[in-house]
């Protein structure tokens, strides 16, 4: 009889103790990242007054007999299932999705914690703390590579609140663009005769728009877009009348004698006209027109445009406005203007002090054969700035050419040193990334608009820290005052081989055990780390209708309990009433 008053007894501690672990979990059920306790009950070890026997011949074996002793609490088990996951309005909130923990040190890295509750702020020093003031471990922004290694040991992430970027001088700049193949243009520029100093026959300098000296006629446009398209053979002839007719015939093509370029077919024409009429010149003006000046003192002339016997009437349509007399008096005679495919963008780059500095591409189609087709590429930067050890300093011309099938032939690359002439550091080398040869990853040239559809550069001005966001990578990306973005450092994440095994130590916070295994230390989302969600918090995983119904189950175990023992002492009370 007395085994069962302490069977009761500790049926009574046991239930009290499953009462504490109970209000706990409610008293809790507010508090973010925290996981519920479960308390496992096993029986106490039973007293045995027969053992057990096994059969003998006709005889059946006997169970053992035993008095069980009460019951015990055997374990308390923290039950890490997931939280749900709250919205904040505080970007420094984290939450952590799937297994994983935060690693906080009250001391520098010396000794680890580890919590789910990822209410985290920036403090006066730019620790990033929890509500414990326990700082954040994880890595931090090299300051040489800019780069986050999260292969090096964790330490505190700390971030001056007053934190600057220096000027970053442009190194590269990246271009994809289109530069039109196709017979009818929208893009497109007058013609000009360039001399030997750069400057057109009006005087001034045509930098911008980078024409050459000699064009392929054949690669050029009338005034409403559309390709004269000449093809070899193609002729017309001039008759120069000063009293005897005489037909000079131009034929376009590679041959001998055969004009291709705009300057073969200007020295042609001077070379007819001067034969005719002493002192008469050919150029081709401003408006990009043929000109034809007959300065006083020479010998009228009367001119006939005549179709060739392969005819192209888009050309004879552009020289038909040389029909006529020129008096020998200074008059003059031009064609229709004449019109090239061009295409330009610009980008701003950056010197070493974050000064901003505009670079100008232009681009103009000077020939085309059956293989590749050729564009000018002219870079120029306003002045003082200098790109060139030639004279003027501020542009630079070259050639890019294109295959058949429109891929970027020569050159993928083009690399500039620029000098600013402000203060900054001088022969600062850009790299003018243009695609992969024989490719379609950048320069393009099809049968359709020209149109530059990616332009990039690596360089930027200095800035102020103006914010902080984090990605589900626990990155901390700084915003700053020049629009750039960095990440300036990462929140390391911890698992363990046994969760269960970790002992709480207050505050919401974990230390390892040596049963919890290592800590694992990682970046969110890899390993079995969890990712990292942002103005939000893991609430309490406690679940009110388990814990009250819970409550239930504990009162009644205790209220059997202490039935126990008060029938016990009945029974003794019964027993003791024999003597008297």
């Amino acid at each position: 009889m007395m085994r069962s008053l302490w069977a009761g007894v500790s049926g009574l501690q046991a239930h009290q103790v499953a009462m504490d672990v109970e209000g706990n979990n409610i008293a809790n059920v507010n508090t973010a990242g925290f996981k519920y306790s479960r308390v496992n009950f096993s029986d106490l070890l039973s007293q045995t007054s027969q053992i057990a026997t096994a059969p003998q011949g006709e005889l059946g074996g006997q169970n053992p007999t035993q008095v069980g002793l009460g019951t015990q609490v055997s374990s308390i088990t923290k039950i890490f299932k997931q939280g749900s996951v709250e919205t904040t309005d505080k970007n420094t909130d984290l939450a952590i999705q799937n297994d994983g923990f935060f690693v906080v040190s009250p001391d520098g890295g010396k000794t680890d914690k580890f919590t789910r509750n990822g209410d985290f702020v920036f403090d006066a020093d730019g620790n990033f703390v929890d509500s414990n003031g326990y700082i954040v471990q994880g890595w931090l922004q090299d300051t040489d590579t800019k780069q986050i290694d999260t292969n090096a040991p964790i330490q505190n992430i700390t971030i001056d609140p007053g934190m600057t970027t220096p000027a970053n001088p442009t190194s590269s700049v990246t271009i994809k663009a289109n530069l039109n193949s196709g017979p009818s243009v929208t893009n497109k520029s007058l013609i000009y005769q360039l001399d030997s100093t750069g400057a057109n026959t009006d005087g001034n300098k045509e930098v911008a728009a980078g024409a050459p000296s000699a064009l392929d006629v054949g690669t050029l446009f009338d005034e409403t877009g559309t390709s004269l398209a000449l093809k070899d053979g193609d002729n017309f002839s001039l008759i120069f009348d000063n009293g005897t007719p005489v037909t000079t015939t131009f034929t376009y093509g590679t041959g001998a004698g055969d004009f291709q370029t705009t300057e073969d077919l200007r020295s042609q024409i001077q070379a007819a006209i001067s034969a005719q009429s002493t002192g008469a010149t050919a150029t081709v003006n401003s408006s990009g027109k043929f000109e034809i000046t007959n300065p006083t003192g020479g010998s009228s002339l009367q001119v006939s445009v005549v179709a060739g016997s392969q005819n192209n009437q888009n050309l004879l349509d552009i020289m038909s406005p040389l029909q006529g007399t020129i008096p020998a008096d200074g008059s003059t005679k031009i064609t229709q203007s004449l019109y090239s495919a061009t295409h330009s963008s610009s980008i701003d780059i950056y010197d070493s002090l974050g000064t901003k500095h505009t670079l100008q591409t232009n681009f103009r189609k000077i020939s085309q054969d059956s293989s590749n087709s050729t564009w000018e590429m002219v870079i120029s930067v306003p002045d003082p700035g200098e790109i060139s050890t030639l004279a003027p300093k501020n542009y630079l011309a070259t050639q890019i050419t294109f295959n058949s099938d429109g891929s970027l032939a020569t050159p993928s690359s083009l690399s500039i040193n620029y000098t600013g002439n402000n203060g900054s550091t001088g022969n600062q080398t850009i790299s003018l990334q243009m695609g992969t040869s024989n490719q379609f990853d950048g320069m393009t040239s099809f049968d359709a608009t020209s149109s530059t559809t990616n332009l990039t550069q690596d360089g930027y001005t200095g800035g102020n820290l103006t914010g902080i966001k984090i990605d589900e990578t626990g990155t901390l990306i700084g915003s700053f005052s020049n629009g750039r973005s960095f990440g300036l450092a990462q929140v390391a994440m911890a698992s363990f081989a046994n969760n269960q095994g970790l002992e709480s130590v207050g505050n919401g916070t974990y230390i390892q055990t040596s049963n919890s295994g290592d800590p694992i230390i990682g970046q969110a989302n890899t390993g079995t780390r969890g990712s990292v969600q942002a103005s939000s918090l893991e609430m309490s995983n406690v679940d009110l209708s388990r814990s009250l119904t819970q409550l239930i189950v504990v009162q009644r175990g205790f209220q059997a309990n202490s039935k126990t023992i008060t029938t016990s002492d009945q029974m003794l009370q019964t027993l003791l009433q024999l003597k008297s």
